[in-house]
């Protein structure tokens, strides 16, 4: 017993599964083919797992077609045995028509059995509990999705799970899986569609391999052939320089060896020196003594004719073969993805995307776009403009015209081989040219409420002292003044555009345009825009309200705050009817756009990332005007990078 125990605890005992008699249960586990992972059959190991009776019926079906030709017998025919015509499932046996009459008698019991076409395969006609072998299971386990009998539910693993009676699980997953056979019925044309465009795709996978392989064979073809032209220039080179070296060298070796062979020029200078005739002796020694000063003075001065290194045709290789080391044999790149929270599109794109970060380094990137509905090609679809080379994660795209909707795609290149193009966005661009202002700090600029940032494109409001300190004036029907700021820059004719965004948390923020003659009556007298009663864009139900909406103001504010874009009660809005007070109340926009066309007096106001206009009214255009917004309590308003880039490089 010991000995057993020992075997189990080190695994010694190798049968699959607990088996009925066994002395220490096991517990088996067996690798999912689909995932890969090892599933825990428990301590009764396969014995724990359901038949699947429908996938046996079906392997008997085929078994059967099989052996087509091999008959199956009669069980109970003396010989010579009959071919069988019936099989009984509860008696598990076959028979011909006549012992099947005589063992199943009309008016007993037996008749009653079912029985089907012959067949060598007998299943149990009742699914049996594999934890309770002596319960059929009657209930389904929504939870752990399988049959269960009266007995798990009651005490066993299933006890506090969500059953449903087996008629039921029937009915709702015969439904669902007719459901499932019917839709992919019905896809079928899709699914051949489907296999004839892979079946497209491989043979493109084909020419574009063989393609690329010509195009790598090409590559490393013209780079060896260039380093074989190199190679023979510099062994050339160095061929030559050595004949040309050699001859100068071995020149110069005759020379002195010229100089040995004159040794008897001494003697014979001696002998001369002995002379004592005066005529004789310069006669002689002139020439004897320009031989010697020539040898004397090539001994002083002995330099080699030529240099026996070869140092100027040492190769520095070390760049080449990092570059050839380097060269990328990654496929084709992964397309880039362009990133729409931070690309804007104005009468200029800003379009910015991200590369995949588990690719290798791209040589650059192509930025493609198109007007859509216009500049069609042959098949009636837009035509596609290309940008330079891009080395970074954005670009620039100049020259859009406004009012139009435009498609942009980027794709990747390295060694030559490009991406697929990334999924097409599209933007549409403002109605209007972007106009460019700063945030102005001198007219009626209130720095104890308000604070501007050093740029100037941003500003807010401060819920400070000062609001404390008007508490009082509050409860005496008295309203608070919004503290104003507009744009450095008036507009007098033309169409202009420009976007900001509002901060979530502000409290109340008017934006719009306003006149200068306006302005000055706001700084002067700051009540009279106060209060709500006054101000009709403020959405205060009141008589007054209506009254003078229609008057031409020289003034367009709307309210924003709190999450919220308050419309006017007799709006004229691109989204409908917004007299009732529901409907006027919109989500606020990321990002506001204004649209200011002086020449035809009108204001619109955009949601600026879908380019859908929110509000739009008459407007007295007859000063200059100024974006202008108003800000009480806590808030934000920051412009749009677009709209100040350019004023900003200049300051």
């Amino acid at each position: 017993m010991e000995r057993l125990d020992r075997l189990a605890r080190s695994g010694s005992i190798s049968s699959p599964g607990w088996r009925r008699g066994s002395v220490t249960p096991r517990v088996t586990t067996f690798p999912c083919p689909g995932c890969q992972h090892d599933v825990d059959l428990g301590e009764r190991g396969m014995s724990m797992l359901f038949r699947n009776f429908t996938l046996e019926s079906i392997v008997e079906r085929y078994r059967q077609a099989a052996r087509a030709a091999v008959a199956i017998m009669c069980n109970m025919c003396k010989p010579p045995q009959q071919e069988a015509t019936k099989s009984c499932m509860d008696c598990k046996a076959s028979y011909c028509n006549e012992c099947f009459k005589f063992h199943h008698p009309w008016g007993t019991p037996k008749a009653q059995h079912e029985y089907v076409g012959p067949t060598m395969n007998f299943r149990p006609k009742v699914l049996m509990c594999p934890e309770h072998e002596m319960e059929k299971v009657n209930m389904y386990c929504e939870v752990c999705r399988r049959p269960v009998c009266h007995l798990c539910k009651l005490g066993g693993s299933h006890a506090n799970h969500k059953v449903t009676s087996m008629s039921s699980a029937y009915k709702i997953l015969k439904e669902k899986l007719s459901k499932s056979i019917h839709y992919l019925i019905s896809k079928e044309d899709q699914v051949r569609t489907q296999i004839s465009h892979l079946e497209v795709l491989i043979n493109e996978t084909e020419e574009n391999g063989k393609v690329a392989e010509c195009g790598a064979y090409d590559h490393f073809e013209r780079l060896f052939q260039t380093l074989q032209e190199r190679k023979s220039e510099m062994l050339n080179s160095i061929e030559q320089s050595r004949t040309r070296r050699l001859e100068q060298l071995r020149g110069q070796v005759e020379e002195y060896q010229g100089m040995l062979e004159n040794s008897g020029l001494v003697g014979y200078a001696q002998e001369v020196l002995k002379e004592t005739d005066q005529s004789c002796f310069v006669q002689t020694a002139k020439q004897l003594h320009t031989r010697i000063a020539k040898s004397t003075e090539s001994l002083r001065t002995f330099h080699p004719a030529a240099d026996p290194s070869f140092d100027e045709f040492v190769l520095e290789t070390s760049r080449e073969e990092t570059l050839l080391k380097e060269l990328c044999f990654g496929g084709v790149p992964e397309p880039p993805i362009i990133d729409l929270s931070r690309s804007r599109v104005y009468n200029e794109g800003l379009l910015c995307w991200q590369l995949a970060e588990d690719t290798l380094a791209t040589d650059h990137q192509v930025l493609e776009y198109r007007r859509l509905g216009a500049e069609q090609d042959e098949e009636g679809a837009s035509r596609w403009r290309l940008t330079d080379r891009v080395y970074g994660p954005s670009t620039v795209v100049c020259d859009l015209e406004a009012d139009s909707l435009y498609s942009f795609r980027v794709r990747s290149c390295r060694n030559s081989l490009y991406s697929p193009y990334s999924p097409e966005v599209t933007f549409h661009t403002p109605p209007a040219p972007a106009f460019g202002f700063l945030f102005n700090d001198n007219c009626g600029f209130s720095s104890e409420r308000l604070a501007l940032s050093k740029r100037r494109d941003s500003v807010e409001s401060m819920a400070g002292m000062a609001f404390l300190l008007a508490a009082e004036r509050v409860q005496t029907g008295s309203y608070m003044g919004l503290d104003y700021i507009i744009g450095d820059t008036g507009i007098s004719q033309g169409r202009h555009y420009w976007a900001f965004h509002v901060e979530p948390h502000s409290y109340l923020v008017k934006v719009g345009v306003a006149s200068d003659s306006k302005l000055l009556e706001w700084i002067h007298n700051p009540r009279d825009t106060s209060s709500p009663r006054y101000d009709h864009d403020s959405g205060h139900d009141s008589g007054s309200e209506d009254t003078c909406y229609d008057l031409s103001q020289p003034f367009t504010l709307l309210t924003v705050g709190m999450g919220k874009m308050f419309l006017p009660k007799a709006s004229i809005s691109a989204g409908g009817d917004h007299g009732d007070h529901s409907n006027r109340v919109l989500p606020m926009p990321q990002r506001i756009g204004v649209c200011l066309d002086y020449d035809a007096g009108r204001v619109y106001f955009y949601d600026a990332d879908t380019m859908r206009c929110l509000y739009e009214r008459q407007l007295d255009c007859s000063g200059t005007m100024y974006p202008a917004f108003g800000l009480m309590g806590s808030g934000k308003v920051h412009l749009e990078e677009f709209i100040t880039a350019k004023r900003l490089s200049y300051m």
